[in-house]
């Protein structure tokens, strides 16, 4: 495993038909800048023959059929023994060296410097949220799942709620869910499905992905300081109908209208964050360290049996 490198082809980086206004509904220039041109992101080919979109559709084509209340409770009760791996955050870290998202045109580099160079820039606009610098450099931990077997539509992405109906601001909507198995269950083709009216998305089971297993990763760990804010950022980053379409605001509640401007504010480090410039890990490292050793202290070692 030391020598092999893994591809994530991440789908939530290459088709987001709405992405072409995230600049108006998420940053403001004044606030936030960018040494490449925003422009420039999601620079993305829609051509029937472009090899990358094929691919990409067929991710979310399989997410789109195999992501199901039975499933992501299968999920849940097979990832939260958290016996699958003995890892520190660094360790993690390194070992997602050898994940290279060659789907996200914005990013040619490991994911280690990603998580770097995110962490980085968060930590330059708020010097006095360190805990934001950390949620920075873990936010996609999880993705350490494809190295213990976990397939990839079952990891990244963008994430949504199963237990009641499909929303139009999914990705793909129309064209990815015609085998979904709950599309045949009543129960789960209404508005509110198996959920009540704001019950709060605590309460909503969402589709299985990074997000949700690294955030009952910390819940979990009992030496886990970080604050409420950093663990709903982890959980809910990538639930794009959500946080930029508005969608399922019928299923939150006041704590999440709450949060829901922390992550906005981190998902536009996340995104342009993607640059050229990379940051430098080995003058950096020893921050962070110092950053886990406060906040979540050998996260890795707790309640975990075997090693990767």
């Amino acid at each position: 495993m030391e020598n092999s490198a893994f591809v994530i082809v991440d789908p939530s980086q290459i088709f987001r038909p709405e992405i072409t206004n995230f600049q108006t509904k998420y940053t403001n220039d004044n606030d936030f800048q960018c040494n490449k041109e925003k422009s420039l992101f999601r620079n993305f080919t829609l051509e029937v023959d472009d090899k990358i979109q094929r691919r990409v559709r067929q991710t979310y084509l399989q997410m789109h059929t195999f992501q199901t209340v039975d499933f992501v409770t299968s999920r849940l009760n097979y990832w939260t023994t958290f016996d699958k791996a003995e890892l520190t955050v660094m360790e993690t870290l390194e070992k997602l060296n050898n994940l290279v998202d060659e789907s996200d045109p914005d990013v040619d580099v490991p994911n280690i410097v990603h998580a770097f160079q995110t962490a980085e820039r968060i930590r330059a606009a708020y010097p006095q949220h360190d805990w934001f610098h950390l949620t920075g450099l873990i936010h996609d931990l999880g993705k350490m799942m494809v190295l213990i077997g976990e397939q990839q539509w079952a990891v990244v992405g963008d994430t949504f709620p199963v237990g009641c109906a499909f929303d139009e601001s999914i990705v793909y909507r129309n064209s990815t869910f015609h085998n979904n198995p709950d599309l045949q269950n009543p129960k789960y083709n209404t508005k509110y499905g198996i959920y009540s009216k704001h019950c709060g998305l605590n309460n909503v089971l969402m589709s299985w992905g990074h997000d949700e297993y690294m955030y009952r990763v910390l819940s979990n760990h009992d030496a886990c300081r970080l604050p409420s804010e950093a663990l709903y950022i982890i959980r809910y980053h990538s639930f794009y109908p959500w946080h930029f379409s508005n969608a399922y605001n019928h299923l939150s509640n006041n704590w999440d209208m709450e949060m829901l401007p922390w992550v906005r504010e981190f998902n536009k480090f996340d995104l342009y964050t993607k640059s050229d410039e990379l940051p430098d890990v080995d003058r950096v490292r020893s921050y962070y360290q110092t950053l886990i050793d406060k906040y979540i202290p050998e996260i890795g070692r707790a309640s975990c049996r075997e090693r990767v």
